[in-house]
């Protein structure tokens, strides 16, 4: 028997921050949103910086309650933190969160890629092969400069991921999946460096791929929870080396000064 071949049709359910991934901005707060994700996840705003939204108004040249609307809602998604009066300022970051995000990461895109393969078409088969083509060939020219190389490779591995549990047929578990993936986004840019990505990366995205077209559910589904807990492990213990040489960190000396005399002889 023929597997359906339908596309599945576009919902028009579910979170609207969902919608607005799928839809593009609408408001001037959307388009001050999506600024401020990129620029949070992508580190050009530093863990527990203060954002201003007076400043925030001249840079992105959006009113500033449009941007205070963005803050608010990025503070739902646990990127930004709004206390009182003391303002926004970008979330902190800490192993406990970046092991939860793992966790919950296995536990929800392994079941939009369970779902996925149960629903997904011929076509949802080639949006994987042609994501993981792209992915694969960024992944063997990483090599310079890493500026040179983080944006366009976390496009590409999003892509991928995204491409997964594009089937699943649930916008909600979408959007969840898009959140925890930013979360671990954020923390991988903050201390991995690019052209030193785990060299088996490439083997697992690859092994995946070949999973999800052979519809081996379980085997797909365990290859895609060992990649995101390899992930983790990789980020986590390079947070782990900073936080250590951080605490070990010799003491700056202190130049003696010698006492001036009290003018007796």
């Amino acid at each position: 028997m023929e597997r359906d071949q339908r596309q599945p049709k576009k919902t028009e359910w579910g979170p609207s921050a969902w919608l607005l991934r799928e839809d593009g901005p609408r408001t001037f707060a959307d388009e001050a949103l999506i600024k401020l994700r990129h620029e949070i996840i992508t580190g050009h705003f530093a863990a527990g910086e203060k954002l201003r939204p007076d400043l925030l108004e001249q840079q992105y040249g959006i009113g500033r309650n449009p941007i205070r609307e963005a803050l608010s809602r990025l503070a739902v998604e646990g990127l930004v933190r709004g206390e009182g009066q003391r303002g926004f300022q970008v979330a902190p970051i800490s192993r406990d969160e970046l092991l939860d995000i793992a966790d919950l990461r296995q536990r929800l895109s392994t079941m939009a890629l369970a779902r996925s393969i149960q629903l997904g078409d011929e076509n949802w088969e080639a949006e994987i092969v042609a994501a993981y083509h792209r992915m694969s060939r960024m992944e063997k020219s990483l090599t310079g400069d890493p500026a040179d190389y983080a944006d366009e490779w976390e496009k590409r591995n999003s892509a991928f991921h995204a491409a997964l549990e594009a089937a699943c047929g649930s916008p909600w578990l979408r959007h969840f999946c898009a959140i925890l993936y930013e979360q671990s986004e954020r923390y991988r840019r903050s201390v991995v460096r690019y052209p030193e990505l785990r060299p088996s990366i490439h083997a697992e995205h690859k092994a995946i791929m070949e999973a999800c077209m052979a519809r081996d559910e379980a085997k797909a589904c365990r290859l895609l929870a060992e990649h995101i807990l390899s992930g983790a492990k990789a980020t986590l213990a390079v947070l782990d080396a900073r936080e250590t040489a951080a605490v070990t960190k010799p003491a700056r000396k202190k130049t003696a000064v010698p006492r001036k005399g009290n003018g007796r002889k």
